[in-house]
């Protein structure tokens, strides 16, 4: 198992900037998810860690070995791509085994590599089978096996069930979560999904731009986003946000519309809060209590039913809070209807805050 370093590193096409100064630190036997949207910088920063793209400035340890310069072959990692790009004339062995084979392994250390790879990915009976005789989930698991047969210490993910449809990327979501567990190698893979994020990370850096906004644990990125975009970008459906302004003598009361709402118990980020200024308070669909449980929240209001998006094991409210656009679930055995009144409650402390201009956490 090996630790992955990038330290102050650049890459310009031409005059565009595509990485700026990121560094990175990823420990031994540590999954990291590089999370962004397209062109956000994350799988040209894979492909500087593999060394399929040269780097303008900056460095690159593996197990602390500067390898900013090396070949790929030289890296000591596998990666698995979005695409299967497997041999259609080799069965899966052939294609487990052509690698190991142009290094000249001996025999018995490749059977072994090969019956390792397959027994842990649970494709013993397709060793014989040529591609197009498997399914695209089957292919893949082919895919990562070619991977896992070279024995290194780091893979690399590139978007590898984006393909996939998805009952298909679900179930191998957990292969790949399981084959981790039993593995223990640093993995850092790249994906634009954030359920996949959320679900295979032990850390996750969100990036857009060429930069990393946030780099910590599912947890704390779901619950303390760093900035609006990180917030709007992590969750299913996406956080409601309300524009208001702060008020109070520790500016701890949000106004918003004819609302005041107390910021009792919020936990503030001091280095970003100032006395007065605009806010964007955000709110969670799934932090929002309903009728009787709305009750005993801090915030309450009675809200018409707008749109109604049932998603089976819960459904999905569309109304208006403060004048503006407010998200919100419901169990997917709840009975609305548009125009319906809902009572609706949130607690504050539990809510994101966000500063207009810079969109900073407060």
């Amino acid at each position: 198992m090996a630790t992955v370093s990038v330290k102050d590193l650049v890459l310009n096409f031409g005059a565009v900037k595509v990485l700026r100064d990121l560094n990175l630190n990823i420990p031994t036997g540590e999954f990291l998810v590089l999370l962004g949207a397209s062109g956000s910088g994350k799988s040209t920063l894979l492909n500087c860690i593999a060394g399929l793209l040269d780097v303008t400035d900056g460095q690159i340890f593996i197990d602390d070995k500067n390898v900013t310069w090396s070949e790929p072959k030289d890296r000591g990692i596998g990666m698995v791509f979005q695409s299967y790009a497997l041999y259609p004339q080799m069965t899966v062995k052939g294609n487990l085994s052509f690698g190991l084979k142009n290094a000249k392994l001996p025999k018995a250390e490749i059977e072994k590599r090969i019956e390792r790879a397959a027994s842990v990915l649970q494709i013993e009976p397709l060793l014989d089978r040529k591609p197009s005789a498997l399914s695209g989930g089957q292919r893949q698991r082919v895919a990562i096996g070619r991977a896992l047969v070279r024995d290194v210490d780091v893979f690399l993910f590139d978007e590898p069930l984006s393909n996939l449809d998805a009952k298909l990327r679900a179930d191998l979501r957990v292969e790949i979560k399981r084959l981790h567990q039993r593995l223990k190698n640093t993995m850092i893979y790249v994906t634009h999904d954030q359920v996949e994020a959320m679900t295979l990370a032990d850390r996750i850096a969100v990036m857009s731009q060429g930069i990393i906004l946030q780099l910590d644990t599912p947890n704390v990125i779901y619950n303390r986003p760093a900035n609006k975009y990180v917030a709007g970008f992590i969750g299913s459906p996406e956080m409601n946000f309300l524009d208001g302004s702060l008020s109070g003598a520790k500016a701890d009361i949000f106004e918003t519309d004819d609302k005041k709402i107390k910021l009792s118990g919020y936990t503030f980020s001091e280095q970003n809060r100032s006395s007065a200024q605009s806010a964007i308070l955000g709110v969670r669909p799934e932090q929002v209590a309903v009728n009787d449980h709305a009750e005993a929240m801090p915030v309450t209001e009675s809200v018409e039913v707008e749109l109604v998006e049932p998603m089976g094991a819960d459904t999905l409210v569309w109304s208006t809070f403060a004048k503006q656009p407010f998200r919100f679930r419901m169990e997917g055995t709840a009975i609305v209807s548009p125009g319906d009144k809902v009572k609706i409650g949130f607690d504050p402390a539990k809510a994101s805050l966000f500063d207009t201009d810079t969109e900073l956490r407060l």
